[in-house]
């Protein structure tokens, strides 16, 4: 009873104090442990000057080869196979022995199931009522640019679906490096071996076991000359050639 009549004989303005004076006291707290270096902090502006360096500048000249953020660089023709809107007909890359490596490894990868390991169209995915794939050796495919077999790795064909995503722009370019030295080897002649090598390869005798005849190094029967795919079935008369 006593503390309620002490309460009533407080003036109205003392306990409105009491009742808001914490929020001063807690700005004052958040005041205090607010510093200028969080604002004004401890580095340098654009085109600030500065004598650390000799020159006076802060801004530093970027180190050779530097691309930006933003920066894009990109060659039409090394990424698309294009150039002018129509398929090109140069490999952009060097075509060494390495190269050649490379691509026979990423080939061996991912095009090896359908297209076989001698590029016949013979592979594992045909063998078993694929899809026939193309036949690298057909004549259409042996004079085709290389920008075609670039465009199809890269955006798919037919039922051949695209390769971007798991296949680098410069490994496509191996694997056609690759594709190119197959049909070669296929249809390599001895007038095509430089004339001081020619002596010596027809002087040693061949340690290679033959195949047996209609057959490629796969072991599968290799397509007839002048066909792009496999002989059409019923199963697969709606075959994709690339």
């Amino acid at each position: 009873m006593q503390l309620r009549n002490r309460n009533r004989h407080r003036s109205p303005q003392l306990m409105q104090v009491l009742r808001t004076g914490w929020i001063p006291l807690l700005l004052l707290i958040f005041i205090t442990g607010c510093h200028r270096d969080m604002y004004d902090q401890p580095k340098y502006e654009p085109l600030e000057a500065s004598t650390f360096f000799e020159d006076g500048r802060s801004a530093r000249k970027p180190v050779d080869n530097t691309v930006a953020v933003d920066e894009v660089l990109y060659d039409e023709y090394f990424m698309t196979g294009m150039r002018d809107g129509a398929v090109g007909t140069e490999i952009p890359i060097p075509v060494t022995e390495e190269t050649l490596a490379r691509g026979q490894e990423v080939y061996n990868i991912n095009c090896v199931p359908c297209h076989g390991l001698a590029g016949y169209g013979n592979g594992m995915v045909w063998r078993r009522g694929g899809v026939p794939p193309a036949n690298f050796h057909s004549d259409r495919l042996r004079t085709t640019p290389v920008g075609h077999f670039y465009d199809v790795i890269t955006n798919g064909y037919r039922y051949m679906y695209p390769y971007a995503h798991k296949i680098a722009p410069e490994d496509r370019w191996a694997i056609i490096a690759y594709i190119r030295a197959l049909q070669l080897s296929q249809h390599a002649t001895l007038d095509a071996v430089p004339a001081d090598m020619q002596q010596e390869l027809q002087s040693q005798p061949s340690e290679a076991t033959p195949m047996p005849e209609g057959q490629d190094m796969s072991g599968a029967t290799p397509m007839p000359e002048g066909q792009d795919t496999p002989e059409a079935t019923p199963e697969n008369q709606q075959g994709a050639e690339q």
